[in-house]
């Protein structure tokens, strides 16, 4: 049985959702290696903030799971590329804010396909979402320029500090006042 313009409309939607997916799956990951890593190394706040990202991105993949299920699709599960360990803190913050460059290229181009399928709920599924992964690769570019050139100085500051998210569970967008929170 051939399956209908709109059945291929659907799947193309999903795929492009399931990509999506597993790229939060990959920053979740990521980010809470990273979390661990800054929290060690006694970086506090910038292990909390990291931990609030990840939150932000689990908030993510599950609002991706949601509207695949809604399509009658079935969410990926697995994690498309390789956690990258052991990073110093000079490294982190350039090489996160290259991911979040890429992701927000990519969910742009994701954003078409769905626009082009005729998925406006997806297209706004997007839209949201990119605007939270902007302010993540903000984040991560500002923090990423004070460490350039404020170095030791800058670390030294953030040295000694907590990296309690409190009680609460909140990810970044919402800690910072915006967004949904987790």
């Amino acid at each position: 049985m051939a399956k209908t313009n709109r059945e291929n409309q659907k799947a193309k939607v999903i795929e492009v959702l399931n990509k999506a997916r597993a790229m939060e799956l990959h920053a979740i990951s990521q980010y809470m290696i990273q979390h661990y890593n800054l929290d060690d190394m006694d970086y506090g706040e910038l292990a909390a903030n990291m931990k609030r990202i990840a939150i932000d991105e689990m908030r993510h993949a599950e609002q991706f799971a949601e509207r695949i299920k809604e399509l009658g699709g079935e969410p990926v599960a697995q994690n498309p590329a390789k956690v990258v360990k052991g990073q110093d803190v000079r490294k982190i913050y350039p090489f996160d804010s290259g991911l979040e460059d890429e992701t927000i290229a990519e969910y742009n181009a994701f954003l078409e396909v769905c626009r082009a399928n005729g998925d406006n709920i997806s297209v706004k599924l997007f839209e949201a979402i990119i605007d939270e992964e902007q302010a993540h690769y903000n984040y991560f570019d500002n923090t990423g320029n004070h460490i350039k050139t404020l170095g030791d100085v800058y670390l030294s500051k953030i040295a000694g500090t907590s990296a309690s998210t409190g009680p609460s569970t909140k990810g970044f967008i919402a800690n910072q006042g915006g967004g949904a929170s987790a």
